[in-house]
């Protein structure tokens, strides 16, 4: 019976960890609803943001602070702008500085910077003079400020430049592949497309792989096959560079569910890993199938298929992102995400099920994606100080500002 009770009540914290909120805006004002289509805080804010380790941004009067999954103030709201948390820390405006603080609104103290930048995937930029590093969480160089240019990281690596060359590095600041490529590619098991000079291929450990005519290539994702294209058409090669797939396709996108979209003249079909079609080219556009195996289609309008090609959700919604201003879009953000798919009718943003149904038969003048709303352990044990840094904050690539002609 004890045992009974303490796995009922770790499925409980389990549960209530992993719940997810989505920011909605109803009646002109932000509320957040859970998975099952409930208010779990009622549309009462001017301006708020999406949930970030169990903490959201929200505007009082004007000013910034942080609530949690409940609606209780954690933060009081002193702050002139407010970011997201993510590794515990997040970036706040207080008067006209933008200054850490941690998830107990504890102002922490940076390595010297002449900009401080958001957290992401554990570490962030700092920049001194022309030159880029990183700090760790808890407020460490982990790398000193060495390379003119350091890319968002991606799974753990990002893309930094070095005189005009590109190279891979992961969030401990170790060098995988040097800076020697006047392009280079996302980091995808141990390989990246580049290109030195002229020539476009893989670099793999510590190897150039030319790709035989490519003019182009684009990041891997899921998959082991990217697409390239070769006399201005679309093929699918390898991670050994092979052209697995012809280049035959007016246009390609991203393998998943071993589907990928393709272009033939003015439709979209699906082929798979041999290059033969499996979804005929009908539609006007086509999305990547999502992890639940649908994918968008369009025609007027967007709607689901199948892996077999059924359309199982009419072709009657909007899918697009454009014009939202408070929203931070992920990669697939257009089609299912975690069990549901945000969509676009008559003006308004709700959200789908598989089945077609919509989440709690409700509609809103804006819908965030749902974000993990649970909690995670303060990171970070620095000093409670000023970190005055007079600048803005971005989550672009770490880029020395130009200099002014004189």
């Amino acid at each position: 019976m004890k045992k009974t009770l303490i796995f009922l009540l770790l499925s409980c914290i389990q549960f209530v960890n992993s719940q997810e909120l989505a920011l909605v805006k109803k009646n002109s004002k932000i509320g957040y609803i859970s998975k099952d289509g409930s208010f779990k805080i009622e549309p009462q804010f001017k301006s708020a943001k999406s949930f970030s380790e169990g903490l959201a941004a929200v505007e009082k009067d004007g000013k910034w602070g942080f609530i949690d999954t409940k609606g209780n103030w954690v933060i009081p709201a002193d702050f002139n702008n407010a970011k997201d948390f993510n590794s515990g820390i997040a970036v706040v405006q207080k008067d006209k500085d933008w200054i850490y603080i941690n998830t107990k609104g504890e102002i922490l103290k940076a390595p010297a910077t002449e900009k401080i930048f958001d957290f992401n995937e554990g570490v962030a930029f700092i920049r001194q003079g022309n030159k880029v590093g990183l700090i760790n969480s808890k407020l460490a160089t982990v790398l000193e400020p060495k390379y003119d240019q350091i890319k968002p990281f991606e799974n753990g690596y990002a893309r930094v430049e070095l005189n005009k060359n590109w190279g891979i590095i992961n969030t401990d600041g170790k060098e995988l592949i040097e800076p020697a490529y006047a392009e280079i590619g996302n980091y995808f098991k141990g390989t990246a497309w580049a290109r030195k000079d002229k020539t476009f291929g893989l670099v793999s450990g510590g190897k150039f792989i030319p790709v035989d005519g490519a003019e182009k290539i684009w990041d891997f994702e899921t998959q082991d096959l990217t697409y390239a294209k070769k006399n201005g058409k679309i093929g699918y090669i390898d991670l050994k560079g092979n052209w697995v797939i012809l280049p035959i396709y007016d246009k390609g996108k991203a393998f998943s569910k071993n589907l990928a979209p393709v272009l033939v003249g003015k439709k979209w079909g699906y082929i798979n890993l041999k290059g033969t079609f499996v979804i005929e080219p009908t539609y006007s556009d086509a999305e990547v199938f999502s992890s639940n195996g649908l994918a968008p289609v369009k025609e007027n309008n967007w709607g689901f298929i199948n892996e077999s090609g059924k359309l199982v959700i009419p072709t009657q919604y909007g899918i697009t992102s454009n014009g939202f201003v408070i929203a931070l879009f992920v990669q697939q953000d257009k089609g299912f995400i975690d069990g549901v798919a945000r969509v676009k009718n008559e003006g308004k943003w709700g959200f789908l099920k598989p089945d077609g149904t919509v989440l709690s038969n409700q509609w809103f003048e804006n819908a965030e994606l749902f974000s993990k709303s649970a909690e995670k352990p303060q990171t970070t044990s620095a000093p409670a100080e000023a970190a005055k840094q007079e600048t803005k904050t971005t989550k672009a690539a770490a880029k020395p500002a130009a200099k002014k002609k004189k």
